[in-house]
């Protein structure tokens, strides 16, 4: 059913073009009655008109629509608002749009310059929505849209006054929508992108042209209708796409002790651990962001007193009695044996989330498959054993209570691909135990052999909750660490869907907790229903990398580190997002339907391609592109001081043929006199092209125009677009065949 606004009065502020222009007549066409508002200024908030806002209510009109002109500055908010009662009796929906700019570098802001643009973007929103804010309290309803930029989020050279104003909006907007919420008025930001007026001044002019406000309007339409019950979002918005965005906070670390001052030189001691966004918060509210202070003042006073030996404080605290690293490291668990064949593999397959309906998953579901292979995540199965056979339990120096025992971090390395039958063996050693204060880490090196050849390895990193203060290290070089995804969109996502009976089916490959069946089990460990298991996590990221980057072929595979962070329940959906950077891949692992990171810190690493494999092709003949890279490498030898003056960007390109990707290049024309690399690079370019060979050839021989091969799906651009621009000097100028 289409959503319909009849009955519902609309005031759009600034709607004499671009924008607001477009959602007034969207408004309309949807049966609302419209206030069409404009002063008639220019960009700089000069002059004065009728002639905008009344154009645009002719256009509704001449479609049968509904509306009325209104030429006040939005500083006269009781006027816009009386205008809507004059003409329609009442008040729905409240657009804030109204703008100017009045760029300048910071230096050179005037008090005009500054005054003039905090009083139309947030007095003016402020003392408009003021005055509708009683209406919409006795009627029980009311929507409200501020219109924020990108500039207020991220900030923007030469727009200090803008940028400042814009987030005043995204505050505003906050409290609104805590202070309407009983009354059924709802408060939502914008940070759209379109062209327009203002946006025209920044942007090149095929780029306004193709950010069309049309794309814009329907995400205003809807939040202002009455089925959405979104309130106090912010939403980035733009060429039809929308991303809804969120404050993120680090865990942050405690700089205070008790009965001692603080020093700057403990922060400066500290800051990496204040700015790591590993396993980052996302407070949402200022109770949230409170709570966080409330703990920590609870945390400094529970400290016993400065100077006491940590382990003698923990053992009068009647802490970490149970755990001794001094006994316990080095210590080897009983060696356990591990026979299977292909009826493991295929299950364990299934397991993880292959299925027949994927004809690449069959080599590793069908044992009479000419390429019948096992998974190499498989490796953790055979190792597992030392820790669900209880070993542990038996280790010198390890009293601790099984039942709060989380599984911390995994790392698998694999040293040939894995049998898919035979008998293994595996040898467990205590290789570290470290002191988290709220709990203990035991570090289990596991080596797993078939005869006397070594097949895999793994870490297991066992966290045991409350096991802590026992006056031990905090971090050992023996610890496979995380490591961070680089800071840019990922090179691919993969959504795969687990099913309800995930967790049954993955158990049956050896961990038996109840924890993944049972729900009464489950309820006692604080969960509403049984969890999945952080391995069938871990398995299904695995493969959506083996099969994104390495064309399912198990023998690329080398190893894999993952840090677990939420549980997963069976039935939602795993987002696996992927950047690879030489051979190694960096993974994220999200729940699609909460946007939860549950695999953090995650890479894999794996083996070269070989020479038949699309990262080495020799191209004889068989893309036309090499021609090109060669003679722009040439050029790089003779004028590469040149063109990194005028270019001074890293160019990254990858060529597809027949859809898949055939060839990686990249422009260094950054650094020294330029480069040419063939191949994986080492360091990180500031825009990355994807292409097929066939329209590439079109574009360096003028044939296609780079912006609209980008507008049109041709050419697909990753990192700061706005240096495809500079395309033109490098492929037209320098390539010339």
């Amino acid at each position: 059913m289409s959503l319909s606004f009849e009955g519902r009065v609309v005031l759009v502020t600034g709607a004499g073009g671009g924008l607001g222009r477009e959602y007034a007549l969207a408004f309309a066409e949807r049966g609302a009655s419209v206030i069409v508002n404009d002063l008639g200024a220019d960009t700089k908030g000069g002059g004065k008109s009728s002639a905008a806002a009344d154009k645009v209510v002719e256009e509704i009109r001449a479609k049968g629509g509904k509306a009325v002109a209104n030429y006040d500055s939005v500083e006269d908010g009781e006027k816009l608002i009386q205008t809507a009662l004059d003409a329609f009796g009442r008040i729905d929906v409240v657009v804030n749009n109204a703008g100017i700019l009045r760029d300048r570098s910071f230096a050179r802001t005037s008090d005009l310059d500054w005054d003039l643009i905090q009083r139309v973007h947030l007095r003016g929103s402020f003392l408009v929505t003021r005055a509708a804010w009683n209406h919409m309290k006795n009627q029980k309803f009311g929507r409200i849209i501020m219109t924020a930029s990108a500039a207020g989020i991220y900030g923007n050279f030469g727009q200090a006054n803008y940028s400042a104003a814009k987030l005043g909006l995204l505050g505003l907007a906050n409290t609104l929508a805590i202070e309407g919420h009983k009354y059924n008025i709802h408060c939502n930001t914008i940070a759209p992108v379109a062209g327009s007026r203002l946006t025209e001044t920044v942007m090149p002019p095929d780029l306004v042209a193709s950010l069309k406000p049309e794309y814009v309007a329907p995400l205003v339409l809807w939040l202002c209708h009455e089925q959405c019950q979104e309130n106090g979002g912010l939403f980035e918005v733009g060429a039809g796409w929308i991303g809804k965005l969120r404050w993120e906070r680090t865990q942050g670390y405690i700089v205070r002790q008790k009965n001692q001052s603080m020093k700057p030189e403990s922060i400066r001691d500290h800051w990496e651990k204040i700015c790591d966004f590993t396993d980052a918060t996302k407070p949402a509210n200022i109770q949230e962001s409170l709570q966080s202070m409330v703990s920590v003042l609870s945390q400094v006073e529970s400290q016993g007193d400065v100077g006491v030996n940590p382990a003698a404080a923990a053992a009068s605290a009647g802490l970490g009695s149970g755990i001794d690293p001094t006994k316990a490291v080095g210590q080897k668990l009983p060696p356990t044996t591990f026979s299977f064949n292909h009826t493991q593999c295929i299950l364990y397959a299934l397991g993880v989330g292959m299925s027949t309906k994927d004809p690449d998953h069959l080599r590793f579901l069908y044992e009479g498959h000419p390429d019948f292979s096992c998974l190499p995540t498989f490796g953790v199965i055979p190792s597992q054993a030392a820790m669900m056979d209880g070993g542990l339990s038996s280790v010198p120096g390890l009293n601790i209570d099984f039942t709060q025992v989380l599984h911390g971090e995994q790392y698998l390395e694999l040293y040939k691909p894995l049998p898919t039958s035979g008998k293994l063996t595996s040898e467990a050693t205590i290789a570290d135990v470290l002191d988290k204060g709220s709990g203990a880490v035991i570090l289990l090196d596991v080596n797993t052999y078939s005869g006397n050849e070594l097949v895999c390895y793994n870490q297991f990193s066992v966290f045991v909750v409350g096991a802590g203060g026992f006056g031990g290290k905090r971090s050992s070089e023996k610890a496979k660490p995380p490591v961070r995804p680089p800071k840019r969109s990922p090179d691919a996502v993969v959504i795969d869907s687990t099913t309800r009976d995930q967790a049954a089916l993955y158990r049956l490959s050896g961990d038996w907790n109840p924890l993944h069946i049972d729900p009464s089990f489950a309820a006692m460990g604080g969960f509403k229903a049984p969890i999945l298991h952080g391995l069938c996590s871990f398995g299904f990221a695995a493969r959506h990398v083996l099969k994104q980057f390495a064309d399912n072929d198990p023998s690329r595979f080398k190893a894999i580190k993952v840090r677990f962070v939420k549980p997963v329940m069976p039935g939602q959906s795993l987002q696996t997002e992927m950047w690879k950077e030489g051979n190694r891949v960096h993974i994220q692992c999200k729940v699609k339907e909460t946007d939860a990171v549950v695999l953090a810190g995650a890479y894999v690493d794996l083996h070269g391609a070989s020479g038949a494999s699309p990262e080495n092709l020799s191209q004889g003949g068989g893309l036309q592109s090499e021609l090109v890279f060669a003679e722009i490498g040439r050029r790089i030898k003779d004028v590469g001081s040149e063109l990194v003056k005028k270019v001074n960007a890293v160019f990254g390109w990858e060529i597809t043929k027949d859809g898949k990707k055939a060839a990686q290049w990249t422009i260094d024309l950054k650094s020294g006199s330029g480069s040419l690399h063939k191949g994986p690079y080492g360091g990180k370019a500031d825009v990355t092209m994807t292409v097929s060979d066939e329209d590439f050839m079109e574009v360096v021989q003028g044939k296609l125009n780079p912006q609209k091969a980008f507008f049109s799906g041709k050419l697909k651009v990753r990192g700061n677009i706005m240096l495809s621009q500079k395309l033109e000097v490098i492929l037209k100028d320098y390539a010339k065949l």
